[in-house]
C-alpha cells in the first residue's frame, strides 16, 4: 500500500514539472502566447522595457523664440510622459549657432539623433554622406497624407526623403500702423509707391527698415524680392538649376538693391547689426518697417509677452509690385522652414522616427492655436479659432502665385555660403552690381 502510494505520489510530482515546464514556456513568449500578445501591444504603443535616451537639438533658444521654444518643451514632455522609459535631453543653439554646430558635429560622425534640416542644398552634403536616416517609411505609414502637398519633396533626394517638414513661411512685409498714419502713409501697391514712403520717414527722420544684414540672409530676402519682381517668379529657380546669373534682370535687381542703400532704406549700420538687434528696433518702434518670415507672427498674436498694445500697430504688406516687371505681387519669398531628421548613425534609431512621427503630427495640432506657426502639416483651418492677423497670413498663403525658396537654401553649401558673402558685400557697396553677378555665376558653376 506505501509502495502504491509512493508510485501516486512520483506520477503527481512528474505531472506538476510538466505543467511547470509548460507555464515556464508559455511565459517565456512564443509565437502566438499571450504573454507574446502583450509585449506586441506595449510595442504598438511604443513601450519598450529598455532606457533610451534621444539626444536633440534645435534652433529656438528661450530668449530669441519662446513660442516655439515652449511647444518643443510641451511635445517633449508628453512624449515623455507616455513613454517613461525615453528621456529627450536638448541642445538649443541660435540659428547661424546652430548651422555650425551641426557641421562640426557632422565630420565627426557625431549628429545628434533627431535634429533639424534645412531642405534642397543645405541637406545634399548630408544625404549624400550617408549622415541623415530616410523616413519614407513614415510617410507610407501613420503620416501618410498628414503633409501639405509639395512640402516633403524639399527634403527628397533620388527618390527617398530624409527630413520631414515642421515650418512652412512667406517674407511679408510688417509695418508699424502708427508710424504710417503720423505721416498719413498707406501700404504700398506699387514699388514707387513704397520708395516715396522711405523719402517721407527719412525726411521726418524715422528709420523706414529694420535690417540686420550681419546674418546676410536677411539682405537676400530684399535682393530676392527685386529680383522677382523684375524677373519673375522663375528666373532666381533657373538661375541655380542652371548655374547661370546671366538674366539682365538679375543685374538690374542688384542695381536697385544698391540703389535702396543709397536711399537711406536701411537701418544705419545695417550691415554690422544681426538680425535679432534689427528686430529689436522695430519691436521697440524705432523703425517703421520689418520684412522677415511668418515665424515672427506669434510676437504679433499670441505670444503672451509682447504687450497687446503693441500687437494692435502691427499691420503687413505684400511686396509691391514693380512697373514694367514681370512678378506678381502674389509671389512670395519662403517656402518650408526646417524640418526633423534622425541620424542614420544613431543607436536609438527607430525610437528616434517614432518621436519623429509624434513630434511633427503633435506640433501641426498645436503650432496654429499655441503659438500662431503655420507648420507643414495640413491644417483644418475651419475647426481653428485665430487671431485675424494669422488667418490672414494663411489665406495668402492659399493664394499664393509661387513661394520662391530662399535662394541660399537652393544653393549647394559653398555657393550659398559665398551668396551671403556677395549680398553683404553689394549691400555694402564693396562690389558693383556687376561684379555681383560675375561672382555669383562662377561660384555656381564650381558646383560646390
Amino acid at each position: 500500500m506505501i509502495r502504491k502510494m509512493f508510485s501516486v505520489s512520483l506520477l503527481l510530482l512528474a505531472l506538476a514539472l510538466v505543467l511547470a515546464a509548460c507555464w515556464d514556456k508559455n511565459k517565456a513568449g512564443p509565437e502566438g502566447s499571450p504573454a507574446t500578445a502583450a509585449k506586441g501591444y506595449e510595442a504598438s504603443q511604443g513601450a519598450s522595457a529598455d532606457k533610451v535616451t534621444i539626444k536633440m537639438m534645435h534652433l529656438w533658444p528661450d530668449v530669441n523664440n519662446s513660442a516655439q521654444n515652449k511647444l518643443v518643451k510641451q511635445i517633449i514632455g508628453e512624449y515623455e510622459q507616455a513613454h517613461p522609459n525615453v528621456k529627450i535631453e536638448i541642445e538649443m543653439l541660435e540659428n547661424e549657432q546652430y548651422k555650425n554646430k551641426i557641421k562640426v558635429l557632422s565630420a565627426s560622425n557625431s549628429l545628434p539623433d533627431v535634429g533639424f534640416t534645412w531642405a534642397a542644398g543645405f541637406l545634399e552634403p548630408y544625404v549624400k554622406g550617408r549622415l541623415f536616416a530616410p523616413l519614407d517609411d513614415l510617410l507610407q505609414d501613420e503620416l501618410k497624407n498628414k503633409f501639405v502637398a509639395g512640402t516633403t519633396e524639399a527634403y527628397a533626394m533620388d527618390g527617398q526623403t530624409y527630413a520631414l517638414p515642421v515650418e512652412l513661411n512667406i517674407v511679408p512685409v510688417y509695418y508699424n500702423k502708427e508710424i504710417f498714419a503720423r505721416y498719413r502713409l498707406q501700404p504700398p501697391q506699387t514699388y514707387e509707391e513704397f520708395k516715396n514712403i522711405i523719402r517721407t520717414l527719412n525726411e521726418h527722420n524715422v528709420t523706414p527698415v529694420a535690417l540686420g544684414s550681419k546674418d546676410a540672409w536677411t539682405g537676400s530676402i530684399w535682393y530676392m524680392y527685386l529680383a522677382d519682381r523684375i524677373g519673375g517668379p522663375d528666373v532666381q529657380d533657373q538661375a541655380v538649376a542652371h548655374s547661370s546669373f546671366s538674366d539682365p534682370t538679375l543685374l538690374e535687381a542688384a542695381r536697385e538693391a544698391q540703389a535702396l542703400v543709397n536711399s537711406n532704406a536701411f537701418i544705419k549700420g545695417f550691415n554690422g547689426l544681426s538680425n535679432e538687434e534689427a528686430k529689436a528696433e522695430f519691436m521697440n518702434g524705432k523703425a517703421a518697417m520689418y520684412a522677415m518670415g511668418t515665424w515672427e507672427v506669434p510676437n504679433y498674436t499670441t505670444n503672451p509677452d509682447i504687450p497687446k498694445a503693441f500687437k494692435d500697430k502691427i499691420g503687413f504688406f505684400k511686396f509691391p509690385i514693380v512697373e514694367g516687371g514681370k512678378g506678381n505681387v502674389n509671389d512670395w519669398v519662403g517656402g518650408v522652414g526646417v524640418g526633423l531628421f534622425v541620424s542614420e548613425n544613431s543607436k536609438v534609431k527607430e525610437d528616434a522616427k517614432k518621436f519623429v512621427s509624434f513630434f511633427v503630427q503633435r506640433w501641426g495640432e498645436l503650432s496654429v492655436t499655441d503659438a500662431g506657426i503655420i507648420p507643414g502639416t495640413k491644417v483644418d483651418t475651419s475647426s481653428v479659432e485665430l487671431p485675424q492677423m494669422f488667418m490672414d497670413v494663411l489665406n495668402e498663403l492659399n493664394n499664393a502665385n509661387k513661394v520662391i525658396l530662399y535662394l541660399d537654401v537652393q544653393m549647394k553649401p559653398v555657393a550659398s555660403e559665398e551668396h551671403r558673402n556677395l549680398i553683404q558685400a553689394l549691400l555694402g557697396n564693396a562690389l558693383t552690381p556687376e561684379e555681383f553677378v560675375k561672382k555669383q555665376e562662377e561660384v555656381l558653376k564650381a558646383g560646390k
